[in-house]
């Protein structure tokens, strides 16, 4: 099995291709700037933002597997558009001309909105995305269902929420700095779903296996649902710590987000929300569908965190 990979230095994509060696498959690896996986494969430099992809690259390509995107930063409203719509969109095009078997896309939870309650969210319990970046994979999900339901190539759209594994960036690096610095005990509110990187590579080299037919659309989430303050101890509890002290009121939680906002300019969910709201998903429709199931533990990983923090 001959497999692209968009994206494959990023930190889902040095995992997949590794994953997929190891299961025999050949691999063309694609990034931005041409970097080095870990076995020291050099991948090719693409910009799929400016540049489009030679066909020839898609010859013999079984599954494409669409990584390549602008992630949780500050960036123009133009970029996301660019890159997680217009490119994922050109990319399908291309592989569909070229016979490829299966497209999966690695879009986001973000795609479906804010939740509007403390409930699961199964697939379709959407609403309107509120930044950029969600609106952005939405648009290019919307467009893959439209444009290749009921062709011959499987287009398999992944929705993970937030992933967690070995050199794990964002807001997870963020609580790790936080706890390495002294950070107060947060308050014990909200509940968020997550993914460990294994499980979600192991998904995704199942579906490269055993491509479905059709348009899939599936949340990529674990069963648990974790509070900050959990991650939190866990993370104190990896760096040899006892418990630490809840010296910082909700309210002065709730003022120091609010000026992180309006420093930098943030728009769409608010930091406050993201620490203590909640926000979980059902992952039943994926289970069912591909005979999947999480095996991954955040304890296991607390350590590995905190080292690249």
């Amino acid at each position: 099995m001959k497999c692209l990979v968009s994206g494959a230095t990023g930190f889902i994509g040095r995992h997949l291709c590794q994953q997929l060696a190891a299961r025999g498959g050949a691999i063309t690896a694609l990034s931005r700037s041409g970097g080095t996986l870990d076995d020291g494969t050099v991948t090719q430099a693409l910009d799929l933002a400016t540049t489009e992809l030679e066909p020839q690259l898609l010859r013999g390509v079984s599954v494409v597997f669409h990584l390549a995107g602008v992630a949780h930063q500050r960036a123009d409203a133009s970029a996301y558009e660019r890159l997680n719509h217009r490119a994922t969109l050109r990319l399908a095009r291309l592989a569909a001309a070229q016979g490829v078997q299966c497209f999966v896309f690695l879009s986001s939870v973000k795609a479906m909105g804010p939740a509007l309650g403390p409930q699961r969210r199964a697939e379709t319990d959407c609403t309107a995305p509120v930044d950029a970046y969600g609106l952005s994979k939405w648009q290019a999900e919307c467009d893959l269902r439209r444009e290749f339901a009921g062709g011959p190539m499987s287009i398999v759209i992944l929705r993970p929420a937030l992933v967690y594994g070995p050199r794990a960036r964002g807001n997870l690096q963020l609580l790790a700095r936080g706890v390495r610095w002294g950070m107060p005990r947060p308050p014990g509110e909200g509940s968020r779903s997550m993914i460990a990187l294994q499980d979600l590579v192991a998904l995704m080299c199942d579906v490269a296996q055993h491509p479905p037919t059709g348009v899939k659309t599936w949340i990529v989430c674990d069963d648990d649902g974790y509070s900050t303050r959990y991650l939190y101890d866990l993370l104190r509890t990896a760096d040899g710590r006892g418990r630490g002290l809840a010296w910082l009121p909700r309210w002065a939680w709730r003022l120091a987000a609010n000026l992180l906002d309006q420093l930098g300019g943030r728009s769409g969910e608010a930091t406050f929300d993201k620490l203590f709201g909640t926000e979980l998903y059902d992952n039943s429709a994926v289970s069912m569908a591909m005979n999947w199931h999480p095996v991954g533990r955040l304890p296991e990983t607390a350590a590995e965190l905190l080292a690249g923090a």
